[in-house]
């Protein structure tokens, strides 16, 4: 017996021994012997520059909401990339013609008992390029080494087809609000397909277009159909990570609508001098009305602003304290000494409605400025709600303070006979607005979500009830009877609505992962 088991044991060693790789060999690991996950990231790595090269092109289409041509370029190029991964695909309209198409496609898998829609936006913010660094263009995505805010410069040696380095930025406008969601949701479902992994649930993927300007007519092609378009669950590939850098699934968002203020003065532009202390100043008006409306502190004092809040369940208290803090980081990143808030924590201000000014003007400053009364003051206020807030009653709420400040209001341009008629005067409209949105995190679907993320990363992601940012997502309760969650993809430093827009190239191929980790849930 001895024997026999001393020969086992060199056997062993002799076959481990021929079977190591010497210095310089790569070992071989089978397909087979993979999980889904490595094969994934296995073919990413050896596609890299193909993903990247399209993703260029796509990033090179202009994609201004407004922009109703590009915005058809757009779709048009996402339907040609579904086509291409074998994806049946179509456009979706609504009942009304000439609306910015939303794109739709479908995967049935035979035996799967889930669906499962994964939603992007392709739309995206307004630019103005002279706001942008020196040799940043919105529509010539580059390569950065870093946000140019802290130094990083343009990448001037890459060539198509080379290295890419996973720690640079890809800047442009729609690089990551919301054109990588698109980006990494279809090449999620090509790497799993041309990896041979087979597929557990029926997938759909929808594609909008307007989500920047409120989703007009998101409804619209929901109640169209809303048959096409049921799922188990909606997954919104949206929004930052967390900033501490660790992913995150979130489990609503905020509502959203602004509010657009014009305060008249005199009929035309009036000497400082000769007509000052007399002549009403539209701009002193406004500025006094806006201080009106919070504290030093930040706290809204208008009337029953934070009357409606549905207080966090227990459950969802459990996951806000589990979130890390960042606040000191953000401080010094930012510039800020002390934030508002009066000491209540950033994730506590979070699930709050806020109040904020996104925008002044009146008159001209700087080099053309002029010693003038101006005729006007305009800005544009941006209120976000929680659950349990109603945008209309929110709006009246405004309304009705700023009446309590000795304003008539109006919705359009005053007539001579309003301006003999009411001491001051105020324009107020409204854009298309939409309640606050939150799916139970008990939800079963919902916990295979934070399971399937979890496996594509070593460290605990992080759980949120509420995002800070906006989406109609409660369109989708109201009108598909929908359950929904986020699971953000981008940097949160990558500067989304704003000039340098950029996506750290690293969380790309991590959102990848993450997608197809959720696709193959059961």
């Amino acid at each position: 017996m001895k024997f026999r088991y001393h020969l086992v044991i060199l056997l062993a060693f002799f076959i481990v021994g021929i079977s190591r790789p010497t210095q310089g060999q790569k070992t071989t690991v089978t397909a087979s012997a993979q999980t889904p996950l490595q094969r994934v990231q296995a073919y990413r790595k050896a596609h890299e520059t193909t993903l990247m090269n399209e993703y260029w092109q796509f990033l090179a289409i202009p994609n201004v909401s407004a922009d109703s041509v590009n915005i058809r370029r757009n779709a048009a190029f996402i339907l040609q990339m579904m086509q291409q991964r074998g994806i049946p695909a179509q456009l979706l309209d609504g009942t009304r013609p000439g609306i910015t198409p939303a794109v739709f496609g479908e995967v049935r898998v035979p035996g799967a008992t889930k669906t499962l829609t994964f939603y992007a936006h392709y739309d995206g913010q307004p630019v103005n390029p002279k706001q942008w660094a020196e040799g940043l263009e919105p529509f010539k995505p580059v390569f950065i080494t870093a946000p140019v805010e802290q130094g990083g410069t343009i990448v001037t040696t890459y060539k198509a087809g080379e290295f890419i380095d996973p720690s640079w930025r890809l800047a442009g406008r729609g690089s990551a609000d919301d054109k990588a969601g698109v980006m990494t949701i279809l090449n999620a479902y090509d790497a799993l397909v041309k990896s041979n992994i087979k597929l557990t649930a029926n997938l759909k993927f929808f594609f909008e277009g307007e989500e920047e300007v409120g989703s007009t007519h998101l409804g619209d092609i929901f109640q169209k159909h809303q048959d096409k378009l049921k799922s188990d669950l909606w997954i919104i590939a949206d929004g930052p990570r967390h900033v501490s850098g660790k992913k995150l699934v979130q489990f609503g968002v905020r509502g959203d609508v602004n509010l657009y203020l014009t305060v008249f003065g005199p009929k035309r532009p009036l000497h400082s001098g000769n007509y000052g202390n007399w002549a009403p100043n539209p701009a002193q008006r406004l500025v006094s009305l806006l201080a009106s409306m919070k504290d030093d502190e930040g706290r809204v004092l208008i009337e029953g602003f934070y009357d409606d809040v549905t207080p966090l369940t227990d459950r969802e208290k459990q996951a806000m304290a589990a979130v890390p803090n960042m606040e000191a980081a953000l401080k010094k990143e930012l510039g800020i000494a002390r934030p508002d808030g009066g000491g209540a924590s950033f994730m506590d201000l979070m699930m709050i409605p806020t109040l904020n000014i996104n925008g002044l003007q009146s008159a001209n400053v700087g080099a053309m400025a002029g010693n003038i009364i101006p005729t006007k003051a305009e800005a544009v206020l941006d209120l976000r709600m929680v659950r349990g807030n109603e945008v209309s009653r929110q709006i009246e709420r405004v309304k009705d303070h700023i009446r309590s400040r000795g304003y008539h209001i109006i919705d359009r341009e005053p007539t001579d006979a309003e301006r003999q008629q009411h001491p001051k005067l105020i324009m107020i409209k409204a854009a298309t607005g939409y309640n606050a949105q939150r799916t139970s995190m008990d939800l079963p679907i919902a916990q295979e979500v934070i399971k399937a993320v979890q496996t594509t990363s070593a460290d605990p992601i992080v759980l949120l009830p509420s995002a800070g940012g906006s989406l109609p997502l409660y369109l989708f309760e109201k009108v598909l009877k929908a359950n929904v969650v986020s699971v953000p993809v981008v940097n949160y430093d990558n500067n989304q609505h704003a000039e340098n827009e950029n996506v750290k190239v690293q969380y790309l191929w991590e959102g990848i992962d993450m997608m197809a980790a959720i696709m193959l849930i059961r």
